[in-house]
C-alpha cells in the first residue's frame, strides 16, 4: 500500500513517524510531500518529495505513475490551495483521500478576540484597536498589511518576508512551538498592545493567546477557509490511523 501524506505540520510528521514503525515487506509504502516555502523544513521519517505537483492534474498524473492507494491531506488549515487540488486529484483518480485537521482555537473567559474573515479584514480592524501590532500570520501575509504606515509591526516567521509589508515593521526569525514565558517576553519587551493570528488550532503556538489574555490585550483572530466539501476530516493522528486501518 502506497500512502501519500500532504505534510508540513506537526500532525503530518507524527503521522510520517507512526506509520514508519509499520513499514517493511508487508507494510506500506509511505511518501511525505512539503510544499517548499520554508528554507529549511523539519524533515518527517521516510521517503520526502519537495515542491509542487502542477495543480490538480500534475497530482492526479502524480497519484497514477506512483500507483498512491490513499492520500491524507495533513497541511497547514489555511493551506486552502493545495486541499482543492488534492480533493480534485483524488476525485479524478478515485484514490480515498482523508484531511486530517487540528481542532480550531476556542476563546475561553477573559479573552478579547475579534474574528474576522480574511487578513484584509483584520488590516482594516487594527487602526480602531492599537498601534503596535504582533503579528503572527506568517510571512505571506504581510501585503494585506502594506498600507497601514501609523502602526508599528512585529512580523514573526520561520524565514525573512519580501516587499511589501508595512513601513515600520520589525521582523522576529523564529520557528514553534512556542513557550507561555516566551510569548509573555516577547510582548512586554515590544510593548505590543494587539495581536494579529490565524486560526492554526494545536499546542505550538496557542501560548501567545494565554499571554494576551493575562495582558488583556484584543485578539484579531483570522478564520480558516471552508474545507473541500465532500472530504472527510478527522482531528488527530491516532484517528487517521484508524482510518487507513479500515481501507
Amino acid at each position: 500500500m502506497h500512502i501519500l501524506i500532504l505534510g508540513g505540520t506537526t500532525e503530518a510528521r507524527e503521522l510520517a513517524a507512526a506509520l514508519a514503525d509499520r513499514t517493511g515487506p508487508v507494510g506500506p509504502r509511505v511518501t511525505s510531500s512539503l510544499a517548499g516555502r520554508v528554507a529549511q523544513p523539519r524533515l518527517p521519517e521516510g521517503q520526502v518529495r519537495v515542491g509542487g505537483f502542477g495543480g490538480p492534474a500534475g497530482l492526479a498524473a502524480w497519484l497514477r505513475a506512483e500507483a498512491v492507494d490513499a492520500v491524507i491531506d495533513a497541511t497547514h488549515p489555511f493551506a486552502s490551495a493545495i486541499s482543492r487540488n488534492a480533493a480534485e486529484a483524488a476525485a479524478e483518480v478515485h484514490v480515498p483521500l482523508l484531511a486530517l485537521r487540528r481542532p480550531s482555537w476556542v476563546p475561553v473567559s477573559g479573552d478579547r478576540w475579534h474574528p474576522v474573515g480574511s487578513l484584509d479584514e483584520a488590516a482594516a480592524l487594527l487602526p480602531t484597536l492599537g498601534g503596535r501590532i504582533f503579528l503572527t500570520t506568517g510571512r505571506q501575509g504581510l501585503a494585506a498589511f502594506a498600507a497601514l504606515d501609523g502602526l508599528f509591526f512585529l512580523a514573526r516567521s520561520v524565514d525573512a518576508p519580501e516587499p511589501p509589508m508595512p513601513a515600520h515593521t520589525e521582523v522576529l526569525l523564529d520557528r514553534g512551538p512556542f513557550t507561555l514565558d516566551g510569548e509573555r517576553a516577547v510582548l512586554r519587551e515590544h510593548r505590543i498592545d494587539v495581536l494579529v493570528t490565524k486560526d492554526s488550532g494545536g499546542a505550538a503556538t496557542a501560548p501567545k493567546l494565554t499571554a494576551a489574555r493575562e495582558l488583556g490585550l484584543p485578539v484579531v483572530v483570522v478564520s480558516r477557509p471552508e474545507p473541500p466539501a465532500g472530504v472527510p476530516t478527522v482531528p488527530d493522528v491516532l484517528s487517521a490511523l484508524g482510518w487507513l486501518a479500515q481501507l
